[in-house]
């Protein structure tokens, strides 16, 4: 079982059209709208690749009530808790003409203490011995820097396992702080920043360093190049099998749900990254964030090569 905190949501809107030109009309091709957000991205892909998924979604406002009956619709379990702000709406434009992606993103509302004890409560009523509890994205205004610390000590009452994929200061106090994490999934640049390494430093030696301080599974992608990975049961390299398709917003997103899903479900992490990957991959292929088809994700895992690193 996965249980998802979702503190900073949206409505996610795709755009495709033929070609984007500054200070002109457009009338799109395609329109594709989703509950999104990092967190729920994340929970959509799980739940699309079988795993039991119940979602924590802070919503406010009509744009709340939409993203609820999205995730409705799209088959996810969700305990919601209201909030007085309106829930963000974040917009992605493709063009047909260049394959560039122009994103409109709207900052994340405020988080009162108030909702934050409700997110919690629900969470550690949500949460049973042996699953996730899956937080990614960054961390609202207003939540304080204590929350993601507080997350896991939730998970780690609850005998629930940790699934982490943040950035910035509450990453930074994470690992400062030792605090163990089950399952630490980031992007180079974000791994470099964490742990104040330079620009050209080795994946390898990120990998090590986030290790050391977690205590448990690291996975730092790096774009076109794949990821590595470790665990105690050794170190694994991912190489992608196809080229990145033009619709990348979620992928990364899609590549957690995935691996969380295949950890969930007994697979060990060489097996579970092959899935991530081919989720990845899979959703870049179709605009709109973590609605790829499973069938052709788990196609695209057969062909990902995880070797020993």
């Amino acid at each position: 079982m996965i249980v998802v905190a979702a503190f900073s949501p949206s409505l996610d809107t795709a755009y495709v059209v033929d070609d984007l030109v500054l200070g002109h009309p457009h009338r799109p091709s395609f329109v594709r709208r989703v509950a999104g957000g990092k967190a729920l991205n994340m929970a959509r892909a799980a739940s699309a690749l079988g795993a039991e998924v119940t979602a924590v979604p802070v919503l406010g406002g009509h744009i709340g009530e939409l993203v609820a009956e999205l995730l409705r619709a799209d088959g996810v379990a969700a305990v919601p808790v209201p909030d007085d702000v309106t829930t963000r709406v974040c917009v992605s434009i493709g063009s047909d003409a260049t394959g560039d992606l122009t994103e409109v993103y709207e900052h994340a509302v405020p988080v009162s203490v108030v909702v934050v004890d409700a997110v919690l409560a629900a969470l550690r009523a949500a949460l049973v011995p042996g699953a996730w509890l899956s937080v990614s994205g960054s961390m609202p205004p207003g939540v304080g820097d204590d929350l993601v610390p507080r997350l896991a000590e939730l998970a780690r009452a609850s005998s629930s396992r940790f699934a982490l994929d943040t950035h910035g200061e509450p990453l930074r106090r994470l690992l400062a702080a030792g605090t163990a994490v089950d399952l630490l999934k980031i992007n180079r640049e974000e791994a470099r920043a964490a742990l104040g390494a330079p620009a050209d430093a080795a994946l390898g030696s990120l990998v090590d360093g986030l290790r050391v301080r977690t205590r448990g599974a690291v996975v730092v992608t790096d774009g076109a190049a794949g990821s590595l990975a470790a665990d105690d049961t050794g170190r694994w390299s991912v190489a992608l099998p196809t080229t990145a398709g033009d619709h990348p917003v979620g992928s990364g997103d899609s590549f957690l749900g995935a691996l969380v899903a295949g950890l969930d479900a007994g697979r060990p992490l060489a097996q579970a990254l092959a899935a991530a990957t081919g989720a990845g991959a899979a959703n870049a292929e179709v605009p709109g964030a973590a609605v790829f088809d499973a069938d052709r994700a788990r196609e695209i895992a057969d062909l990902v090569r995880v070797e020993p690193a």
